[in-house]
Parts: structure tokens; C-alpha cells; sequence
């Protein structure tokens, strides 16, 4: 994760970009806008962004590219669907970019990598479960929380492996050896970290979660 411009070749980042732009702009036209009205769910939104901004600044690696801290893609999603999920990550990753922790050329691979996958991942894994588990509240919370989001990180750490490997200087062994023997623990952090603050907001502020209804996971349970 946070791949930096000069391990992956310019067309792939060109690429990244236009990709990029198709979704943003299909993020930006479906959102749902209104909902930000109140002024509480703005204040909850830019506070979120500016908190996953301090923690996407807390990472640990050996070696460019080769690095690990907590996505947050599950918890946004989760909050305030696909769309405001896929803005305020792109958001968050332009302060990383005025930060010069990431070159403003690797701003579409790192948005597609640590946002859109994990975002979108949960997205399907939300409507799965929707159509096809129980609508319990556990549920909800082990599946689309605890579950969805260590899954979701696996999945982006996979994929930034398989680019490193692919595209990038790194071997195969490389990989294996210095990356991959970590991911549980990654997995285990984002799970934990993105269940149980989605567990207090669906008991103490259910509003805040976009994907979350009292009349479906509760009411007559």
C-alpha cells in the first residue's frame, strides 16, 4: 500500500487515472447529497476524513511500497455508502498528497488500491448479505463489519502485491517473505477497529450509518 510513483510504470498510473475518473464522477452524481443537510452528518463526515487522514499517517514497512496501516474503506462504506465513501477516501488521500507523502501522479493508483477496492468489495458484500443472510443485527455486525473489513484488507494487500510483483521491482520471494506473513495481523486490526466503532454507532448513533435500519435488523428481532 502507498505505492509510490516511481515502482510502477507511467502508463499504469495513466491507466489508474482514467479509471479513477469514471468512478469519481459516478460517485459524484449518485450520491446521496441531501442527506448532508444536517449539519451533524457533515460535521460527522469531514471529522471521519480528517481522522482517517491521522491514521493512514501511522504505518509501518521495510521497504518502499512494502507498507501496512489501517484502511478504513469497510468503516466509510458502511457510513455512507459507495459513493460519499469513494469521495471522502479521495479526499483523505489528496491530504496525503499536499503532505508529500505521496506523489500527486500516484494519487489514482493509491485511491483505487486503499478505496475504491475495499469500498466496493463492501459494497457487494452488504448487498449479498442483504439479499441472502438473515436481517439480525449480529449479523450486520460480524459479517458486514468484523468480517467484511479484515477480508477487505486482505484483498488490497493482495493486490498490491500482485502490482509489486507484476509491474514493480519486487520478486515474487520478496513478497512472500518480507509482506504477506503480516497480513493477518492487518486483517485482525481492521476487523476489530472497524466492529466495534460500527457496533457503538449502530447502538448509540444508528443515523450516522447509512446502510443501517432499525426496521430491518431490529424491529420484531
Amino acid at each position: 500500500m502507498n505505492l509510490p510513483y516511481t515502482l510502477l510504470p507511467p502508463w499504469l498510473h495513466w491507466a489508474a487515472t482514467a479509471l479513477f475518473v469514471l468512478l469519481f464522477a459516478q460517485a459524484v452524481r449518485n450520491a446521496p447529497w441531501r442527506r448532508f443537510r444536517d449539519k451533524e452528518l457533515m460535521h460527522v463526515l469531514l471529522g471521519s476524513c480528517v481522522l482517517l487522514l491521522l491514521i493512514w499517517s501511522l504505518k509501518a514497512g521495510i521497504k518502499p511500497g512494502l507498507t501496512f496501516h489501517l484502511l478504513g474503506g469497510t468503516l466509510f462504506m458502511l457510513m455512507y455508502g459507495w459513493e460519499v465513501a469513494l469521495v471522502g477516501i479521495s479526499l483523505v488521500l489528496a491530504g496525503t498528497v499536499l503532505n508529500g507523502v505521496i506523489a500527486w501522479q500516484a494519487f489514482a493508483v493509491n485511491v483505487l488500491l486503499m478505496g475504491a477496492l475495499p469500498v466496493l468489495f463492501t459494497h457487494a458484500v452488504y448487498r449479498l448479505a442483504v439479499w441472502y443472510l438473515p436481517h439480525h443485527f449480529f449479523v450486520y455486525i460480524l459479517v458486514n463489519a468484523f468480517f467484511c473489513a479484515g477480508l477487505s484488507m486482505a484483498l488490497t494487500v493482495a493486490a498490491a502485491s500482485l502490482l509489486l510483483v507484476g509491474f514493480g521491482p519486487y520478486s515474487i520471494d520478496a513478497v512472500l517473505r518480507n509482506y504477506l506473513p503480516y497480513t493477518p495481523f492487518m486483517m485482525f486490526g481492521e476487523g476489530f477497529m472497524t466492529g466495534m466503532l460500527v457496533t457503538g454507532m449502530a447502538l448509540m448513533k444508528p443515523h450516522w450509518l447509512f446502510t443501517f435500519d432499525d426496521r430491518r435488523y431490529i424491529a420484531g428481532k
